[in-house]
């Protein structure tokens, strides 16, 4: 491949373990590995032993594929790209406008979800993951598709059941890799948690991935927890922040009155993600937390950006 045939250093000149390359883009070992066998976009060098080496150029190379997934592309569209500009990140050359290169998948995907077929459901969630970090997914893929079966089902057209079926999917799905990778990281801590009232936390559950996929600590408590027992759980964790999930129909009391005292009984910044602060943006603020975006990628870059400050 053209954007990757340079010279490689020797063993001890500056070349890195996929560990620490997964600490650096946020790709974790398994899409870095896919990425090479399957699509040939990045050739590391192998120690004796079969260990892969990288380089701060190859660093760099998927820093570039991450901008340009982040854009829209598919994954297969990518090698073309850095064959013909490998400093363009503008995907419009090769996905032409108004053409979603993730509509195949949601399609693939509802199709499952809709004959409540959980090995297709598995296996197409499963090759989707293994090419494209978890917060692309998230952006691209999931959340969309959240949205088109909940719109399914006010109009009528689909079944409340068809987005428990998903829903209860990702839970166990997100809840493995969480319980997997929270063992190895070592970057700041977060306490994660819905807000009290709030059920559904396969949101918080993505956020939470995106997280540890940045090397931060998770503390996950999960649905409907009391605001009230965050200050102690955040002084026994020693916890770095406290990050809240909620949607639109979280009661304007709770935002007015109970996240205030929160805010005020604790040290760390409050974060809050999730359509709540869509709706009640201005109160959110006032309460002392601080509201996050919608895209995962920003989010985290926000929370380092505050504490790094720290």
């Amino acid at each position: 491949m053209k954007a990757n045939s340079g010279h490689h250093a020797l063993p001890g000149e500056g070349l890195i373990p996929i560990r620490t390359v997964s600490s650096l883009t946020g790709v974790n070992a398994v899409t870095l590995r896919a990425w090479e066998r399957r699509h040939a976009l990045i050739k590391p060098l192998r120690t004796p032993k079969g260990h892969r080496l990288y380089t701060m150029a190859d660093v760099e190379m998927i820093k570039r594929i991450l901008s340009l997934l982040d854009n829209g592309m598919a994954i297969g569209q990518v090698r073309q790209v850095l064959e013909t500009d490998p400093v363009r990140l503008d995907p419009q050359p090769i996905a032409p406008s108004g053409i979603d290169p993730w509509l195949n998948d949601r399609q693939r995907l509802l199709r499952a979800i809709t004959e409540f077929n959980d090995r297709a459901l598995n296996e197409i969630y499963n090759d989707i993951l293994a090419l494209y970090p978890i917060d692309i997914v998230t952006n691209r893929l999931i959340v969309p598709l959240l949205r088109e079966l909940g719109e399914r089902w006010a109009n009528g057209e689909g079944h409340i059941a068809e987005e428990h079926f998903f829903s209860v999917f990702l839970r166990n799905k997100l809840g493995a890799r969480f319980h997997h990778l929270s063992r190895s990281r070592r970057g700041p801590k977060l306490l994660a948690a819905c807000l009290p009232g709030e059920q559904h936390e396969v949101g918080l559950l993505l956020f939470t991935l995106a997280a540890l996929d940045w090397n931060h600590q998770v503390v996950l408590l999960g649905s409907n927890t009391p605001l009230e027992e965050l200050p102690l759980v955040a002084t026994r964790t020693a916890a770095h922040a406290i990050t809240l999930s909620g949607s639109a129909t979280i009661a304007t009391s709770l935002i007015t009155q109970q996240l205030p005292r929160l805010c005020r009984a604790v040290s760390i910044p409050v974060f809050i993600g999730g359509s709540i602060t869509e709706h009640h943006l201005d109160a959110v603020r006032a309460a002392g937390a601080i509201p996050l975006s919608d895209d995962l990628h920003l989010a985290l870059r926000e929370i380092d950006a505050i504490l790094s400050h720290r």
